[in-house]
């Protein structure tokens, strides 16, 4: 530790692990595929039906005996009778009799004495006189050629998504070419979020001396919603009285797995969330800049209570290194953690004597080969515009003295 480092702080995986550690993992529920997106997907999937479920077309053109043109050329074209024409979603397989073909749109069912496809660009008339004659030009590749086969992506009874990821439009999509219309997913965690502070005020209503405008509330909701949890309820509690005890009750009321406070959680003479949950919660000091001031605990009846520091940036951070974590395990995600990219710092900026630093970054990719980290803040922990810029953290280890110019940096992307 270098000389000024803090002595009484606690790491940051130290203090991951006890979140994790009290984090349950919640029921699995089916949904149609329309309701899975955004979801982890709590049982692998597995094909129903082959994909693709038959030999098909590549290609819109002719279906025809490879043998028949295999020597085609401009010099030596061939010419073959068209003996059934074949739209995609058509059941006929008609017979072809040497000299014969079919014509055939993508995705059509290929016939079953075709043995390739030869795509209208290789035959003198194209679309245009592709009924009656047809003259081949070009000779395909091999046999085979532009033929999709039955089952070369996925047979019956493939793995066709693992569990414990989560469920994008491309994911659904093969669950449903596989025949699936039902997933098993994680149970949406449903999250209380509350402000605590006597000098917040709604958006957009006229400031008095010592008001500020509540944000952290759209913050965390926002935050929340985008880890996969249902927000059920957004509250602000002053610095005083008992409004996170019973800003708990009213979460639990409506079925909350987890309440986030954000402020009240400091050194300061009003820390309300401090001073009324000390019975519920364990508060600590982590080795990390900003959130240095972290509370976490549960219930009797099991709901996960944390809070974070007031300041926009270290509630923003905290929720990323702590609660979006807990959100994921609810739900089964097998990865907790955000992607993580090693790039050169585009500036150097100080870091905290002794703490891990999470700095809110934009990254340059004007040079494709070479993106970079730009610092979106100065750093300070109540610069939420700056964090309206923000892409990613860049991640300085605490033993670091500082990041240059050109330092590689560890960059956890967060949009």
């Amino acid at each position: 530790m270098r000389p000024g480092a803090p002595d009484d702080l606690i790491e940051v995986a130290e203090h991951l692990a006890t979140v994790l550690e009290a984090t349950p993992t919640l029921d699995a529920v089916d949904v149609p595929l329309a309701a899975a997106v955004g979801r982890t997907l709590r049982e692998v999937v597995r094909a129903a039906v082959d994909i693709p479920v038959f030999d098909n077309s590549a290609m819109d053109g002719f279906a025809v005996r490879f043998d028949d043109v295999a020597d085609a050329t401009d010099a030596l074209p061939v010419r073959l009778r068209v003996v059934a024409d074949l739209p995609a979603g058509t059941g006929l397989d008609p017979a072809l009799e040497p000299g014969e073909a079919a014509r055939i749109m993508t995705g059509s069912p290929v016939p079953a004495d075709a043995t390739a496809i030869v795509p209208f660009e290789s035959t003198a008339g194209g679309l245009a006189d592709s009924l009656g004659d047809v003259t081949v030009l070009v000779a395909p590749a091999r046999a085979g050629a532009h033929i999709r086969r039955r089952g070369e992506d996925a047979v019956v009874g493939d793995v066709v998504l693992p569990a414990g990821i989560v469920l994008g439009a491309l994911q659904v999509a093969a669950a449903a070419a596989a025949g699936v219309d039902r997933l098993t997913v994680g149970r949406m965690p449903r999250v209380a979020v509350v402000s605590t502070g006597s000098e917040l005020v709604p958006p957009g209503s006229p400031l008095e001396r010592g008001q500020i405008p509540e944000s952290n509330s759209e913050l965390l909701a926002g935050l929340a919603s985008g880890a996969g949890a249902e927000v059920v309820l957004r509250a602000s509690v002053p610095d005083d009285g008992d409004g996170p005890r019973e800003a708990i009750a009213a979460a639990e009321a409506l079925g909350s797995d987890l309440v986030v406070f954000t402020g009240g959680v400091s050194a300061g003479a009003y820390e309300v969330v401090k001073n009324t949950l000390g019975d519920s919660m364990t508060f600590t000091k982590v080795r990390m800049q900003p959130g240095k001031p972290q509370g976490f605990g549960r219930t009797p009846s099991g709901t996960l209570l944390f809070g974070l520091p007031g300041n926009p940036v270290s509630a923003a951070v905290s929720f990323e290194v702590f609660v979006r974590p807990a959100l994921l395990r609810m739900q089964g995600r097998a990865d907790l953690g955000r992607p993580l990219l090693r790039l050169p710092a585009a500036a150097g900026w100080s870091t905290p004597p002794g703490r891990m630093q999470y700095l809110p970054v934009t990254i340059d990719r004007t040079d494709p080969g070479s993106w970079r980290a730009v610092p979106a803040t100065s750093g300070g922990s109540h610069l939420a515009g700056g964090l309206g810029r923000a892409e990613a953290y860049a991640v300085v280890p605490a033993d670091a003295d500082r990041v240059a110019a050109g330092d590689p940096v560890d960059v956890m992307l967060i949009s």
